[in-house]
């Protein structure tokens, strides 16, 4: 794994570096999906599977997982990796919780994970909408188990303890990169601040996951020192994927990481205690998030 630290957003190459074969994916198939898609077209429902074109939709779906963003489409922050598009939010919609949740029930989804944009512009940082969604979700599908991917709130700790009050099943927050990276890839972001977050979580027994990307720059032995940095803030659950240019104005890939890599990053993960690790080069965040509860 190289040491380059990766290119701004402005010096991204107008060319892509081929994909491998091992990042080939299959179609979706089988009975389960083809349900949960027909009620999805036919309700219009919305999904981060489908929009975020997630490489595991049909796998996911088949189990009876889907994700679900909330709080617009319109983010605060302007990390580096992601696609989705930033500017100034339109206002919250105090009906959004109950959307979710109907999307849920129709959808007979048994784990949904819920994520957000950043909402930096809310005094709440859109925590009591995130509390609302769950509390809408438990009601109207209360065998429906949760995890909420979320923000880290830039660090106004009153506004994550309204996510501690609901007690998701899974709460999960992202470090994305190694700690030298950061900067560049979370540009808002803080490595130790997201490290506090899980930390808090973790502190009052609360299950906690975090996703890192692969191939952005960083060494075999930073991604180590990351999965040992979760560890000491008790987390216990880790994604380990490849990470993947979505335009050609993003941080461009730096290494397409080998499945051997991460079948040994998964081993060492293994042996540092994490409850569950997922790391291969089509994992994120929500593959395999109905087992994490487990």
């Amino acid at each position: 794994m190289s040491a380059t630290p990766p290119a701004s957003n402005n010096s991204a190459p107008k060319a892509r570096v081929p994909k491998p074969k091992w990042l080939r994916v299959k179609l979706p198939t089988g009975e389960a999906y083809r349900e949960v898609r027909n009620i999805v077209s036919e309700h219009k429902l919305h999904t981060i599977c489908e929009s975020g074109h997630c490489p595991n939709m049909g796998e996911c779906w088949g189990e009876g997982t889907a994700t679900f963003m909330i709080l617009g489409n319109i983010c605060t922050r302007s990390c580096g990796f992601c696609n989705v598009s930033t500017g100034k939010p339109l206002e919250a919609d105090p009906f959004e919780p109950g959307r979710v949740a109907n999307s849920v029930k129709l959808m007979g989804v048994k784990h949904a994970v819920i994520t957000s944009v950043d909402r930096d512009d809310l005094a709440d940082g859109g925590a009591e909408i995130w509390a609302q969604t769950v509390r809408a979700i438990r009601h109207q599908s209360p065998g429906t188990t949760l995890e909420t991917l979320i923000p880290d709130f830039a660090g106004k700790w009153d506004n994550l303890q309204k996510i501690i009050q609901v007690a998701p099943e899974v709460v999960s927050h992202n470090l994305e990169t190694v700690r030298r990276l950061t900067k560049g890839v979370r540009i808002q972001a803080k490595y130790d601040r997201s490290l506090e977050v899980l930390k808090r979580l973790g502190d009052v027994g609360l299950r906690t996951k975090s996703g890192v990307m692969l191939g952005l720059g960083e060494t075999f032995d930073e991604v180590v020192e990351t999965m040992e940095d979760l560890r000491s803030v008790n987390c216990q659950v880790v994604t380990l994927g490849q990470y993947l240019q979505p335009t050609p104005k993003h941080l461009p890939v730096a290494e397409f990481v080998h499945p051997d890599t991460f079948a040994e990053l998964d081993e060492i993960g293994q042996k540092m205690g994490f409850r569950h690790v997922e790391s291969g080069p089509l994992v994120r965040s929500s593959y395999h998030a109905e087992k994490h509860v487990l």
